[in-house]
């Protein structure tokens, strides 16, 4: 088993082996190349492409970006990503249709052990010393916005519809057509009609 394998089997991986450090490199590089071009350069948006796993025809985002694998997320049609839009997913993340993130999103598919042995002192057969991770997956489902500054944890599902509001950590589930927010990230309430904005048109 690889240590890529090993990340989706849901066990300890070292994330300094070459061959995650090499798939990481090359995500790395093509997003500071994202990230300096102007956000009108039609060669832009297509760097997406070259590095995420999957995603919609049509996607927006604002930049500046990072991703650490980018292979590992899956994204769905009309997507948009506001500002410093950070994607750590070493586990893999799955984004439904019509996603909004807001400004400083931070969705964090990775974590380490607590144990500081477990976390740095690990070693292989050659003597190399691991900095231990393991990750889980997280699920945003469609329609979803999630407001500025919100962490969205490993192994969150957040259902369709849901909105998390602005500054929160998810680190439980949300069902679908919840708003929900805090710290921790909790369902406060099912969203309405009442909620409709239309009489500002």
């Amino acid at each position: 088993m690889n240590e890529e394998e090993k990340i989706f089997a849901g066990r300890l991986f070292d994330a300094r082996r070459k061959e995650l450090l090499d798939i990481k490199h090359k995500t790395h590089i093509l997003c500071q190349k994202f990230n300096l071009l102007d956000e009108y350069d039609e060669s832009r948006l297509p760097l997406i492409k070259e590095f995420i796993g999957k995603i919609g025809k049509k996607y927006y985002l604002q930049g500046p970006i990072q991703f650490n694998y980018g292979c590992h997320t899956f994204i769905g049609e009309n997507f948009g990503a506001n500002f410093n839009t950070t994607i750590l997913d070493d586990g893999k993340i799955y984004i439904g249709d019509n996603v909004m993130l807001g400004p400083n999103v931070s969705l964090m598919a990775s974590s380490h052990p607590l144990i500081p042995q477990e976390r740095v002192a690990m070693k292989y057969e050659d003597g190399h010393v691991s900095v231990s991770e393991y990750a889980k997956e997280i699920h945003i489902g469609n329609n979803v916005w999630i407001a500025c500054n919100v962490v969205v944890c490993g192994g969150v599902h957040i259902g369709n519809n849901a909105v998390i509001g602005a500054g929160s950590v998810v680190t439980k589930d949300i069902p679908a057509n919840y708003l929900a927010y805090g710290n921790p990230c909790k369902p406060i309430r099912v969203i309405t009609d009442k909620d409709s904005k239309l009489d500002l048109l």
